[in-house]
């Protein structure tokens, strides 16, 4: 499965909580539109917020979940900027790519419990084109070998992979 079922699986399996991107889309959708510029300040405030907040608490550690574009250095200095809140306050930072089939990603799409956290998902018509859409306007993956601005980073294809072994890969490799 995706990012956020994987996400599930880790905070499972470890002492990590589990703060996957549509937790702050679906409660900024319920009050604005994507195209109002209220939208975007909002759902930044929210992560903002939360990453701060965990950053400086005394918690184990937060999974944070997002589709990044790698054709942009915005996307890049975005996480590297989250990752920055949690370095300054001691904590150690790894960013985790997940890629998969586009075809493999279409039938997730209808899984029971993406629809279940992500209510923005349930029009499938729509997200089937969204995603079809974002794939095609995005580069939704890092090339084989591409230097990437993260100390502790891991690509995993999870195509064929089940998110409990995915999950403990992870794990595995960070040592969480």
């Amino acid at each position: 499965m995706g990012k956020m079922t994987v996400g599930q699986e880790l905070a499972r399996i470890t002492e990590l909580t589990l703060f996957h991107n549509h937790m702050s889309i679906e409660l900024v959708r319920k009050l604005f539109k994507h195209s109002d510029k209220e939208w975007s300040e909002l759902n930044t405030t929210i992560r903002q917020t939360v990453f701060e907040l965990f950053a400086r608490g005394d918690f184990p550690g937060l999974i944070f979940t997002y589709m990044c574009d790698f054709d942009m250095q915005s996307e890049f200095d975005y996480l590297c900027s989250v990752t920055e809140i949690f370095e300054s306050n001691g904590a150690k930072c790894h960013v985790v790519e997940l890629c998969a089939d586009f075809d493999v990603r279409l039938e997730r799409n209808k899984t029971e419990n993406r629809l279940v956290h992500k209510e923005s998902k349930r029009d499938l018509e729509w997200s089937e084109r969204e995603m079809r859409s974002t794939s095609q306007n995005h580069r939704l993956n890092s090339y084989e070998g591409e230097n990437l601005p993260f100390e502790s980073y891991l690509k995993i294809d999870n195509t064929f992979l089940e998110p409990q072994t995915v999950a403990e890969m992870i794990k595995k490799h960070f040592d969480l």
